[in-house]
């Protein structure tokens, strides 16, 4: 019988506790959290009374955990985008294997002293780049081992942001400012980064870039718009960005992943009163965001693969979509719709592949994702995964070089790691 993994949580937000908490939640053979690190009083205490976790195991700051001698399996490192690397290698010195939300840094030397770390102390960096587990892209990858379209010669993907997913997180949300996160080209698109990496099967050579904040500014903001949404914007029901409309009146399936960020306590009186004057309630023609809205990505690489990515927030769905040139076919694709269609050249013939519709957390990929952690830690990781973290590394390196030539408007050549 498999062992049970014991873990450590270093940041009790989003995706460590509605996440990978969850996970643990409803696979208690599986793996436990014994151990918390979290700043903010109710969230650290809300996860203790979740998960079971001793009052001498939660901290306010996760250096009095990792002072400690080891008494666990691996660390969850998932603190806001700059705060990864300091935990992540005092974790590695320790002796712990890290699981490690993305972005793993903004900056190129950190990256590579993670790297160097990791491979000092043979100990696994997972990155959380989910859409490697998820069921479309494994079936993808599936597809093109098998060699039915031949050579790939090129790459289409698009990521759909959605309009009221960039407002949540990009305007008015954690990842607003690139001095305080980093470039949504990184912050939003590493995974993007990722999966091209991984369906090309080879490494990135040359990047380049374009893009910019084209209506989240002041200078969009219609006449009489308030700071804050509720303080009487004659324009609310006519903005799809407003506040209410968004955390009180939508009824899509992310609103109550996103309410309880604005409100732990995640009732429409608590949520109204967060909206009055905090951070999710501003407009988004008022915010102090700077982080582009629209971007595209060119990329060339070392076995001649070309690709084109864009990211942009003006969209109705939130999804990605992809479509890879082949010397013998196409494939189609959407992440959301989990559906790929694969046509012949030489026959015309189309199979049409329609898969789990029901998988949710980044279309599966979370489950998948956890399912592939618990099991690098049950053999002490012997088994690697899917992903490792030279892979990741290399995404975010190319990332930051897209940002770079979007800056500086000059492409950039990438090297080996």
């Amino acid at each position: 019988m498999a062992k049970k993994v014991s873990a450590i949580l270093i940041g009790a937000g989003q995706r460590g506790a509605q996440v990978y908490g969850e996970y643990a939640l409803s696979h208690p053979k599986d793996i436990a959290f014994i151990a918390v690190a979290e700043p903010d009083d109710a969230r650290r205490a809300e996860f203790c009374l979740q998960h079971g976790i001793l009052t001498q195991n939660a901290e306010h700051d996760w250096h009095a955990l990792l002072e400690r001698p080891k008494f666990a399996d691996c660390v969850f490192v998932c603190t806001q985008d700059n705060q990864h690397i300091l935990p992540a290698i005092a974790a590695l010195e320790k002796g712990y294997h890290v699981v490690l939300e993305k972005p793993v840094s903004r900056d190129s030397e950190e990256l590579k002293r993670l790297l160097e770390t990791a491979r000092r102390t043979k100990r696994l960096v997972t990155v959380c780049h989910v859409l490697r587990y998820t069921p479309f892209f494994s079936k993808i990858r599936e597809i093109l081992d098998s060699g039915v379209i031949g050579s790939v010669q090129s790459i289409q993907q698009i990521e759909n942001v959605a309009y009221w997913h960039q407002a949540h997180s990009y305007v008015r949300g954690n990842w607003r400012r690139a001095d305080e996160s980093s470039p949504m080209i990184l912050a939003k698109c590493c995974h993007d980064m990722d999966i091209l990496l991984w369906m090309t099967d080879s490494h990135c050579t040359k990047v380049s870039s374009f893009g910019s904040l084209g209506h989240f500014r002041v200078e969009s903001a219609p006449e009489g718009a308030p700071e804050f949404c509720l303080d009487g914007c004659p324009h609310a029901e006519s903005c799809p960005y407003d506040a209410e409309r968004i955390y009180l009146r939508d009824k899509g399936v992310h609103v109550p992943v996103i309410r309880k960020v604005v409100s732990l306590e995640n009732t429409d009186d608590s949520v109204r009163e967060a909206l009055r004057s905090g951070p999710y309630g501003r407009c988004v023609y008022h915010c102090d965001n700077d982080v582009v809205d629209h971007q595209v990505v060119n990329l060339e690489f070392e076995n001649g693969v070309t690709a084109s990515f864009t990211m942009c927030a003006f969209t109705w769905e939130g999804s990605r979509t992809v479509k890879i040139m082949g010397a013998l076919g196409q494939i189609t694709g959407d992440v959301e719709e989990n559906e790929i269609q694969v046509v012949s050249f030489a026959t015309g013939n189309k199979t049409v592949y329609r898969l789990n519709t029901d998988a949710a957390g980044h279309s599966g990929g979370d489950a998948g994702f956890m399912r592939d952690v618990v099991r690098q830690m049950q053999t002490d990781g012997a088994y690697a995964g899917r992903t490792n973290i030279a892979q990741s590394t290399e995404s975010h390196l190319i990332a930051l070089a897209a940002e770079e030539s979007r800056v500086t408007g000059k492409t950039i050549w990438m090297t080996r790691q």
